[in-house]
C-alpha cells in the first residue's frame, strides 16, 4: 500500500486537553502505525510535534466565551508549507477560522477534502446567551461543509442534526475506547484514597473532562445533598474550576486536576459511579465511554452520543438534560444497590469492548483512500470531456 500524505487542520491541540484533542492524538498515533506522512496545522501556540509528526502553530485571538480556543487566519506562510508538503488529502476538523482557510487551500490546490464536526457551536451560542447568532452559524456551516468530499460527525445524533440543517450526506466517524488502557484492572486502594481524601469507605462518584459551564458539573451538588456517605472526585481542569470550587466549598469533593496515562485509568477504575450531566453542546461524550470501558456504572444526560452507548436500565442510566431530580433518583439507586452498579459496570464494558480504535481509524483511513480515488476519477472525466 502506498504511503498517504495527510494534512490536518484543527482549531485546537496540545497542551490543551479535551475530547477533540484526544481524538486528534489517537488519529495521529494510528496514522503513524500505518506509516502515513502527516502535517498538522493547529490554531494557537501548540506543541512542535506529536507522534513524530510536525505541528504548525497558527497564532490568533482568543475566543471570548472559549478562551482556550484561538481564532487564527492562516496566511501565505502556512499556504506555502502546505504546498511544499503536497498532501494527498486534507482533513479539516471542526472548522471555525483556520479550518475555513484550510477549506480554501484545498479548493485552490484541488485536493480531496474531508471535514469532521466535533464541537456544536450553535448549541454553544445558545447555551451562552448568544442564540441570536445561531442561524448565522448554521448558514456559515452550510457554506463551509458544502465544499467537502466527505462530511463526518461523531454520533448518529450529530449527523442527523447536520442533515436536518441542510448539510448532507453525513457519515458517522464512530467513537471507540482502548479497553486495555481503560479497564477495571487499574483499580487501586491508593487511588481510591486519593480521590476521596482518605475516605475510601464512601461511595465514589466521578466526573471527568474539561471544566467549563456547558459540562454542568455543578448539578452533581444535588446528589451530594440527597445521598449520604458519597464523595465526588472531579478529574480535569479548565476555566470554570474556580467557580466550581466555590460551589462545592464545604462538600465532600476532591478536585484532582488533569490526569493522564495510568493515573487517569486508575481514577476511572477506582471509583464507583460516573456522573455525566453535560448539556446538549456535547456531540459524543468520550469521557463517559472511557468510564464505561473501565467498568464504571454510568448515569448520563441524554445528549450527544450517550443514547448510542447506554441502553437505559441495562448498562447504565439516562436522564433528560437538566432533569436534576431524575439524575439524583438514578444516582441514589446506584448508591443504594451495589449489585446493580456492578451489573451495569460489567454490561457497559461489554458494550465498549467491540469498539476498537484500530478498526475505527482503519475505517477513516479507508475513507481517505475513497475520496482520493473519487477526486482522481472526476479529474480524469473532466480531462476526457
Amino acid at each position: 500500500m502506498m504511503t498517504r500524505k495527510v494534512a490536518i487542520f484543527t482549531e485546537t491541540f496540545l497542551p490543551k486537553i479535551d475530547g477533540m484533542v484526544t481524538i486528534t492524538c489517537l488519529l495521529l498515533e494510528h496514522l503513524r502505525r500505518v506509516d502515513a506522512d502527516v502535517m498538522l496545522f493547529a490554531s494557537g501556540n501548540r506543541v512542535d510535534e506529536y507522534a513524530g509528526y510536525p505541528v504548525v502553530s497558527m497564532r490568533g485571538l482568543p475566543v471570548p466565551i472559549y478562551p482556550e480556543l484561538e481564532l487564527a487566519l492562516p496566511g501565505p506562510r502556512v499556504r506555502q508549507q502546505l504546498a511544499d508538503f503536497n498532501p494527498d488529502v486534507i482533513h479539516v476538523m471542526n472548522p471555525v477560522m483556520s479550518g475555513l482557510r484550510g477549506i480554501q487551500f484545498a479548493k485552490q490546490m484541488q485536493k480531496p477534502l474531508v471535514m469532521s464536526f466535533h464541537t456544536h457551536l450553535m448549541e454553544m451560542a445558545r447555551f451562552y446567551g448568544y442564540g441570536i447568532f445561531e442561524d448565522t452559524l448554521w448558514y456559515l456551516h452550510r457554506l463551509g461543509y458544502k465544499h467537502a468530499d466527505a462530511v463526518l460527525a461523531t454520533s448518529k445524533h450529530a449527523a442527523a442534526d447536520l442533515e436536518a440543517h441542510g448539510i448532507s450526506p453525513v457519515s458517522v466517524w464512530r467513537r471507540g475506547v482502548d479497553v486495555e488502557r481503560f479497564s477495571p484492572d487499574f483499580a487501586t486502594d491508593e487511588m481510591r484514597r486519593r480521590l476521596t481524601r482518605n475516605h475510601p469507605e464512601r461511595t465514589v462518584l466521578l466526573s471527568a473532562g474539561r471544566l467549563a459551564p456547558e459540562k454542568q458539573v455543578e448539578q452533581i451538588k444535588h446528589v451530594l445533598d440527597a445521598a449520604p456517605c458519597v464523595h465526588l472526585a472531579i478529574v480535569g481542569d479548565g476555566p470554570y474550576r474556580a467557580k466550581l470550587e466555590d460551589v462545592y466549598r464545604g462538600y465532600p469533593v476532591t478536585f484532582v486536576g488533569y490526569m493522564s496515562g495510568d493515573d487517569l485509568s486508575s481514577a476511572y477504575a477506582s471509583a464507583d459511579i460516573f456522573v455525566f450531566p453535560s448539556s446538549s453542546i456535547e456531540t459524543f461524550g468520550l469521557v463517559a465511554a472511557e468510564a464505561m470501558a473501565s467498568g464504571l456504572a454510568t448515569v448520563a444526560s441524554r445528549v450527544g452520543g450517550m443514547p448510542e452507548l447506554i441502553a437505559h436500565g441495562e448498562n447504565g442510566y439516562l436522564f433528560a438534560e437538566n432533569d436534576t431530580a431524575h439524575m439524583v433518583e438514578l444516582v441514589r439507586d446506584m448508591v443504594e444497590h451495589p449489585e446493580k452498579r456492578q451489573q451495569f459496570g460489567v454490561a457497559g464494558r461489554k458494550t465498549l469492548s467491540v469498539l476498537s480504535w484500530t478498526v475505527i481509524m482503519d475505517e477513516l483511513f479507508a475513507l481517505y483512500d475513497d475520496v482520493i480515488a473519487e477526486k482522481a476519477s472526476k479529474a480524469r472525466v473532466r480531462i476526457i470531456v
